[in-house]
């Protein structure tokens, strides 16, 4: 039989790197919609600055590399990366905060690895731990949701995070608030009952106004890619199913200091994590069971670190802690090869 190749593979891939990249995108758009709704401009500004940052950065190691350069920005794994970051940081961020996390995020988390597939944590979340380490009054003031607080249109949106300017009457302060989940963790901390707390107005029906919804949307992005198989189920399976067993485990044994499952699950960046980062199939686990494990060690890290921890969403840092694990979880799981014994 003759095949069109000489060598293996002789059966062509069924989705490019450049076809699975663009589906990863297009199932984060009703994410970003919801975002830029409830949390307004900044949401759209930052993903720009963020594509064109990393695209810089993407040609300008490649040219450094001696690689080519429009098929490497052609698979659009550098937009991806880019589009996490933006949406992960505050909407009213000043810009060199997306800047440097894009640059970050390419040249040293991607290029100094090796490139596309040779890197071993996932570069958003690098670029990401990044900026919340080095600038945590930045990376902690995010915008009130609709309707709360004061909105800032388009112009006046993008004079605040180029120039640091704002209209006439709106302070920073008004601008400005603390995410669900660090409030509640906050509040706690002060002996406060979840109760109580729920009903300051920044939370709405089972977690935070607006960002319930912007979870929601991430969530229906994300089954539409594990059902178009862009995505492994394992993994988030993984990851929600023992974050929801241990919060609501904790939950019934102390409602009052602990917040209940829907909490958990529809707050922070829980259901973009569990299918948009988690899931990079270059730094997460790769055989069928270490995928499950993978994403359940993810989850119960979540946890542990919002009710223990010192950051109130411990997503980022639940990721690259595993991405660490993935080799050694790869070994252990490794199926059976025929023909052998053990």
């Amino acid at each position: 039989m003759n095949f069109a190749t000489a060598v293996s593979p002789h059966l062509k891939p069924r989705a490019s790197v450049t076809r699975v990249m663009a589906s990863v995108l297009l199932a984060l758009v009703p994410g970003i919609a919801a975002l830029w709704y409830f949390f307004g401009w900044g949401v759209l500004i930052h993903v720009i600055l963020a594509l064109l940052s990393a695209w810089c950065a993407e040609a300008l190691m490649l040219g450094l590399r001696r690689r080519p350069i429009r098929p490497a920005l052609g698979d659009l794994s550098a937009a991806v990366t880019a589009v996490l970051l933006a949406i992960s940081l505050p909407p009213i961020a000043p810009w060199w905060i997306t800047v440097s996390g894009a640059m970050f995020a390419i040249v040293i988390a991607k290029h100094l690895y090796g490139g596309l597939g040779y890197n071993p944590f996932n570069p958003a979340m690098a670029g990401y731990v990044l900026l919340l380490i080095s600038f945590p009054k930045h990376m902690t003031a995010w915008s009130p949701p609709e309707g709360q607080g004061s909105s800032l249109d388009f112009i006046a949106t993008l004079r605040w995070i180029l120039l640091r300017q704002l209209p006439d009457g709106i302070s920073y302060d008004a601008m400005t608030m603390a995410t669900p989940l660090d409030a509640m963790k906050t509040q706690l901390g002060l002996q406060k009952a979840v109760a109580e707390i729920s009903q300051g107005p920044i939370f709405g029906l089972f977690a935070g106004k607006g960002s319930e919804w912007v979870a929601s949307a991430f969530l229906l992005g994300g089954v539409w890619l594990v059902w178009r198989r862009y995505a492994a189920w394992q993994i988030p399976t993984g990851i929600l199913a023992s974050l929801a067993v241990l919060s609501t485990l904790f939950y019934w044994y102390d409602s009052a200091h602990y917040t209940s499952p829907l909490f958990q699950l529809f707050s922070g960046a829980t259901m973009l994590g569990a299918f948009f980062i988690a899931t990079d199939p270059v730094t997460a686990a790769t055989t069928p069971r270490g995928r499950l494990i993978y994403g359940t060690l993810i989850g119960v890290l979540v946890f542990v670190i919002r009710v223990w921890g010192g950051y109130p969403d411990a997503m980022a840092f639940a990721v690259l802690l595993m991405n660490f694990a993935a080799p050694t979880i790869d070994y252990y799981t490794r199926p059976r090869v025929f023909g052998h014994s053990s």
